[in-house]
């Protein structure tokens, strides 16, 4: 049960003004700096810059619209150009280019189940589609129709309630700009995997409409893992009058997929022995263990300036989808003949909803000396889940020489208890400036959370404060600290677990950060970051039990450099130290290692364009993961590993038209590693793969 959190006396905050709210930029921020730059409201269409790894502005939360380099949080932008070079169609794709963002616990084929600084994302709440609506993401999101992918890491519950503090992993997609767009891409990859995308942008006076559509077969190199994906976005904004703007999105989200067969890892004598890595193409599953998903987004919003740097906005939102599954594990194994169990769980009618209202008015006072920029607003966000009960089957397995499995009855749909949470909240942040050089700032928000299901029924209502300052001595440079108090949903407990599908109580995370942003040129920006996290630990125990017990403490540091050295190379580069301890708790447990963090990880990635030849371009990426625990009680590890891709591009005219051919090759040494760990379940990483696309612009 959460306890309330009391607000802070005038002392306390005065004693704690060396840190930085995570309110500290409110959309009056953004519109008085738009005021100011002569901008457009649509940042991303009309005044970012364009053909770089690196931004000027971020999407999400309190921070839309805002300098990248005025944002007190670490936030990394993964840019259109960036997306292309690499041929990115998943979020795992996108953001591994991000330090200290990991694949926890499942295979990385069915979807991104991600961990950001060692803490799982809430794959209900902490995924957001235009800063706004929470992405039901059991589903691949393709990122094909997105302008960027934002990773706003740690806390960020003033403004979207109850999500985990890892961060927000925010999907902006494209908007039709005032150059018209006609572009059509076919890809695939040496193992069979074929696709068509399509993308139209038109604006005509007030209105402007995107399209982005594909289909196509899929095909990851491991044994009897095929399938089919499907998308298509609409992004529609209409501004019928200067001081009103309409934005209206909508996607369509299909995949089916035959999930690879994990590993479920048992101890002996208190130690686990980890499998061989083996050739990545096995598979020890069958091609019927398919997950089938469907998906429909759906988001309105509404700017209306009241008054000049006063702005009224509102939205409405709603995920939706329905699942089959047919989740497979490898087990109770005897290492010298190789013979196991696969069990399998299958499900059926798995149906998640998400839905969000919100409202807020922003704006700005004086008071003497003193600049005000004000956020006042409430959020609701409604979440019903039905989860039928898995049916389990155990056949006959051999590490060493699979044999084919035969195929089951698919299950009843039986759900023995729906769930609805709902998570309400006001909330209020002021920003108080002094000219452009100091900013102190202070967010509060009140929550009733409730979790009501056929069994059970809890209700919390905390309230949490944040607060600090910024310091900018000139424009390229910001030094900031904070402290922000999160909230947290209860975790829902994996399949493997006694109490599968059993929800957790929600918690209360406390986090401090500083750190400093440098644009030492005017398109590279630095920056460099300490922070602190401290929340309730959830974890599968000695009697496979998911259990929230005790505290875990992360604590470590974060360099990153985004953008163009000169006019021919972009680069991003980030690396992070990460100690991440179990705190308090059971004995067995406490002091132990969290599970799936790694101490040290990093990525570069470089594309140079060749001046001698114009229209070409050369990439290349090392990507690196460190050790990281299996489990809880830390009963064995996976060793760190590291991945080069390679890659080239070609622009050229085809009849008159501008077309561009890429070719990208993944894990180009072929290393076998273990991609994803955590809750003893281990998945390993995928064969070498190169991909190949050309594109048309009509």
């Amino acid at each position: 049960m959460v306890a309330v959190v009391q607000a802070r006396s005038a002392r306390a905050f005065l004693l704690s003004m060396s840190l930085v709210s995570s309110g500290c930029l409110l959309p009056a921020a953004a519109i008085a700096q738009r005021a100011e730059d002569g901008a457009s409201d649509d940042i991303v269409v009309s005044a970012d810059r364009r053909d770089s790894f690196g931004a000027d502005y971020v999407q999400a939360g309190t921070f839309r619209d805002a300098r990248l380099i005025d944002t007190p949080l670490t936030v990394s932008v993964l840019t259109r150009p960036l997306l292309d070079a690499q041929q990115a169609q998943s979020l795992n794709d996108a953001v591994r280019n991000t330090a200290g963002v990991s694949q926890a616990q499942i295979n990385t084929s069915i979807y991104s189940n991600l961990a950001v600084r060692g803490i799982t994302l809430n794959n209900f709440t902490n995924v957001r589609w235009n800063g706004v609506l929470p992405v039901v993401n059991v589903i691949e999101q393709p990122v094909e129709a997105m302008d960027r992918v934002e990773v706003l890491k740690g806390a960020a519950g003033l403004y979207y309630g109850f999500a985990t503090p890892s961060g927000i992993v925010n999907l902006v997609t494209a908007r039709a700009g005032t150059t018209p767009v006609t572009r059509f891409t076919v890809s695939g990859n040496a193992y069979g995997a074929i696709g068509l995308t399509g993308d139209v942008g038109r604006r005509s006076g007030a209105v402007g409409i995107r399209i982005n559509g594909g289909t196509g077969l899929v095909a990851t190199g491991v044994r009897w893992t095929r399938g089919q994906r499907g998308f298509a976005t609409l992004a529609f904004d209409w501004t019928p009058t200067d001081a009103v703007q309409i934005l209206v999105d909508a996607a369509y989200i299909a995949k089916t997929i035959t999930e690879p067969t994990e590993f479920s890892l048992a101890a002996v004598h208190d130690r686990i022995v980890l499998p061989p890595l083996s050739s990545p193409h096995r598979n020890l599953g069958a091609d019927w263990m398919q997950a089938r998903g469907r998906e429909t987004n759906l988001l309105a919003r509404v700017n209306y300036d009241v008054a000049p740097r006063w702005r009224l906005a509102a939205a409405i939102g709603r995920s939706y989808l329905t699942r089959d599954r047919a989740y497979s594990s490898f087990g109770r194994y005897d290492p010298l003949t190789g013979d196991g169990i696969v069990t399998v769980a299958r499900t059926r009618g798995n149906d998640f909803t998400n839905l969000v209202y919100r409202g807020d008015l922003s704006g700005g006072i004086r008071t003497g000396p003193l600049h005000h920029d004000l956020l006042v607003g409430i959020a609701v966000q409604i979440r019903d889940g039905n989860v039928p009960i898995a049916v389990r089957r155990a056949v006959p397995q051999n590490l060493n020489h699979p044999v084919p499995i035969p195929p089951q009855p698919s299950p009843p749909r039986i759900v023995p208890n729906p769930t609805r949470t709902v998570d309400r909240g006001v909330y209020l942040f002021d920003r108080a400036s002094v000219g452009d050089w100091l900013q102190a700032t202070i967010g509060w928000r009140k929550t009733r959370y409730t979790d009501v299901s056929s069994a059970s029924a809890y209700e919390v209502d905390p309230t949490t404060l944040s607060y600090g300052l910024m310091v900018k001595p000139v424009r390229w440079i910001s030094a900031y600290a904070n402290y922000i108090e999160g909230l947290e949903p209860g975790p829902i407990a994996q399949q493997i677990a006694r109490n599968a599908g059993e929800m957790l109580p929600a918690a209360v995370s406390r986090q401090q950060e500083a750190g400093i942003k440098i644009a030492p040129l005017t398109r590279l920006l630095l920056t460099g970051t300490w922070f602190r996290i401290a929340r309730p630990s959830a974890y599968l125990n000695s009697s496979n039990l998911f259990v929230q017990d005790g505290e875990a403490v992360y604590q470590g540091g974060e360099f990153s450099a985004v953008g163009e050295v000169g006019a021919n190379l972009s680069i991003t580069a980030s690396a992070m130290a990460l100690s991440a301890r179990q705190r308090t708790g059971s004995p067995d447990v406490a002091g132990k290692r969290i599970e799936n963090v790694a101490p040290g990880s990093g990525s570069l990635f470089a594309l140079y364009r060749v001046a001698s030849a114009p229209g070409l371009s050369l990439s290349a990426g090392l990507f690196r993961v460190g050790r990281r625990a299996v489990n809880a009680l830390n009963q064995a590890e996976v060793p760190g590993y590291t991945t080069i891709d390679l890659g080239a591009g070609y622009r050229f005219t085809l009849s008159g038209r501008s077309a561009a051919v890429r070719a990208y090759a993944d894990n180009v040494t072929g290393r076998r590693y273990w991609a994803s760990t955590g809750s003893s379940l281990l998945a390993q990483g995928l064969p070498r793969t190169i991909r190949l696309s050309l594109s048309l612009d009509l």
